[in-house]
């Protein structure tokens, strides 16, 4: 298997057509597709399904994209590698991050990041509550992620970031709108909007404690993965929904947020990341929170 082989292979598996792919190596269509048959017969395997219409991948071709993919990283990191000078930070750093309830802490670090390490790569990866976030930095898909705390997860390091009071989002039509504050337990006839238990969330977890300390279970109309897709249902006056303080700022039209009066409701946020998979460019990055996220008190 050569580099040349598995640069067309991308090539083609990406643009599932023989033409555009050969526009993209910039190279005539039949020495691809000899470099692609000569993959096959050395894999011992068929690749691609053909036809006059159309390009598929077989079962082995699906097989062999992700570590394609990774051949194709590695060699573009040992060329930075060779090409860096001493002391420089190169690489590839995956963020994971919720959305909405991250908006205070994201920025300050990806921007700190780019400018202190122009030659590391950092990509975004948004949408993610707790658990799945967890399951991610297992495996290594992320390097670091923006979590709620605690959680249990003994091989993983995590750092705490934030600590948050909960307020209440409500409609701008709801009967408590135009108050200062108001009580959770004045909130029980209410329908909740909360994020989906099969995925960890964190903030659902403490706006359930929350209720049961207030004396009822809350009734959940909808579950959803985003937090500013709870934010939306809200103003469309589909429930409620318990939100961090900082949230504050970013309500959609038509929703208002109360502080929540009689008890501290709170939600802590930190960072965590897998020990095992340490590299240049997450410690360096993890240093790098430490300046633009400092640990509250």
């Amino acid at each position: 298997m050569e580099l040349r082989q598995i640069e067309a292979f991308l090539a083609v598996a990406e643009e599932l057509h023989f033409g555009r792919a050969a526009e993209r190596l910039r190279m005539a269509q039949s020495p691809l597709s000899q470099t692609i048959r000569k993959l096959e017969k050395g894999l011992g395997a068929p690749l691609f399904e053909r036809n006059t219409r159309s390009v598929t991948l077989t079962t082995a071709g699906h097989s062999l994209l992700p570590h394609a993919r990774r051949i194709l990283d590695e060699v573009d990191l040992a060329r930075r590698a060779v090409s860096a000078g001493t002391g420089t930070v190169y690489g590839r750093l995956a963020i994971g991050f919720s959305g909405a309830l991250n908006h205070t802490t994201l920025p300050p670090l990806t921007r700190a990041l780019r400018q202190q390490y122009p030659q590391l790569d950092v990509t975004l990866h948004g949408g993610l509550l707790t658990q799945e976030a967890l399951q991610q930095l297992g495996n290594g898909t992320l390097d670091v992620a923006f979590i709620g705390l605690p959680v249990d997860a003994p091989s993983l390091a995590t750092r705490r970031i934030a600590v948050e009071r909960l307020g209440v989002a409500l409609p701008a039509d709801h009967p408590l709108a135009d108050a200062k504050s108001v009580e959770l337990a004045a909130l029980a006839g209410d329908q909740f909007i909360t994020m989906p238990a099969a995925q960890g969330s964190t903030l659902r977890e403490v706006t359930l404690a929350a209720c049961s300390a207030a004396g009822f279970r809350p009734r959940i109309s909808q579950e959803v993965a985003d937090p500013y897709t709870a934010l939306s249902l809200v103003a469309a006056g589909v429930g409620i929904t318990l939100m961090p303080q900082s949230t504050e700022g970013i309500m959609p039209a038509d929703t208002v947020f109360l502080p929540l009066s009689g008890s501290d409701v709170l939600l802590s946020s930190g960072l965590a990341w897998n020990p095992v998979h340490a590299s240049p460019a997450l410690r360096a990055a993890l240093q790098l929170a430490e300046e633009v996220l400092p640990t509250p008190a």
